[in-house]
């Protein structure tokens, strides 16, 4: 017997990409969306900044939006088959752990949309699930051209990464050669934890780092990033070191040192996604690439986009022309990494 569902339920821009494949929601009712998460809504990053996207969506009379939390492996495939058959038009897996699940569930419901927040697998996929590659090279390209150029010391520039993993590895690569690329000279570093959730290890990464020179460091590495900041915070006032954060807007952890975050804009990819669905623009079998300054946002909290005790004015106008190549596809960023392999 199928256990319900609801026992762990904790709550009740258009993508043109062509194809009508999901049939439209019956006219006169609204969408039916719902964000399905293994993690948790008020995680400050990850889940939340999805979640952001859900509450959008609830203000917007088109639509009916949920989310479940805190979905264990065991119960995916269940969860997604049981809003699949409440008639949800949209079901969200968010994070990679989704991707084998909703991939078995969508052929039974042709006429319903799926999405899957990871890179789509190789191998053929219905065309009623649709995946996403988010950028994250570029954003590592990104971080590493403004560390070399926020530098004061022009000596070398650090980056923190989660899991050791080919992503996290390659991120490392693109940040180094984004770096390495810009500032002529300068040396990018990293540290791969092999961790995403140890603060510990992020307070000894930067300390390393920090010991070797660097004096810009961003993470990507969710609870050991927030180790990376303090830190960078707690480091001698003499090193003058900068951080940048990742996934949210982390301004307030570290006023005096936050440069910016580069913030995931995890709320527009949900409604963005909702609309193609309402529209009937949604197109599965596909993998959608949004450019790195749709995905990606630059935050300093009150500051606005960078803040400016920190980042000068030059070195920002230099900073966008990179970021709007980036976005433009004018800066091969797998071919920087190959050839720092080399």
């Amino acid at each position: 017997m199928r256990i319900s569902r609801r026992s762990f339920l904790n709550s009740a821009s258009t993508l043109a990409l062509g194809g009508l494949i999901p049939r439209a929601p019956a006219q006169g009712r609204p969408t039916k969306v719902v964000l399905l998460l293994t993690g948790v809504i008020n995680d400050g990053g990850w889940g939340q900044l999805a979640y952001e996207g859900i509450e959008r969506l609830r203000a917007d009379p088109r639509f009916y939006a949920t989310y479940a939390e805190d979905i264990t492996l065991a119960q995916v495939q269940q969860v997604a088959r049981g809003y699949s058959d409440d008639g949800f038009d949209l079901i969200l897996g968010h994070g990679f752990e989704f991707s084998s699940a909703l991939l078995d569930v969508a052929p039974d419901y042709p006429h319903q949309a799926y999405f899957v927040t990871s890179f789509i697998p190789n191998h053929p996929v219905p065309r009623n699930v649709m995946f996403v590659n988010m950028g994250y090279f570029d954003a590592a390209y990104a971080a590493g051209a403004l560390a070399a150029l926020i530098s004061n010391k022009r000596q070398a520039v650090g980056f923190v990464g989660g899991a050791d993993d080919p992503n996290q590895q390659r991120m490392k690569l693109a940040f180094i050669a984004g770096a390495q690329r810009t500032v002529p000279g300068i040396r990018g570093l990293g540290i791969i934890t092999g961790d995403y959730d140890n603060a510990a290890k992020g307070r000894e990464a930067a300390s390393t780092l920090i010991g070797t020179g660097c004096d810009v460091i961003w993470h990507a590495a969710d609870v050991t990033g927030l180790g990376v900041i303090q830190g960078v915070a707690q480091s001698a006032s003499s090193a003058h070191v900068k951080v940048m954060g990742c996934y949210s807007d982390q301004t307030s952890l570290a006023p005096n040192h936050m440069a910016t975050s580069f913030e995931m804009n995890l709320a527009g990819m949900v409604t963005t996604t909702a609309d193609a669905v309402a529209n009937r623009t949604f197109t599965g079998g596909t993998e959608w690439h949004p450019t790195v300054d749709k995905m990606w946002l630059l935050r300093a909290g009150s500051h606005g986009k960078y803040n400016p005790s920190l980042v000068s004015a030059q070195a920002w106008s230099t900073f966008q022309q990179l970021w709007s190549s980036l976005a433009q596809g004018k800066i091969d960023v797998s071919a920087a990494v190959a050839a720092l392999q080399q």
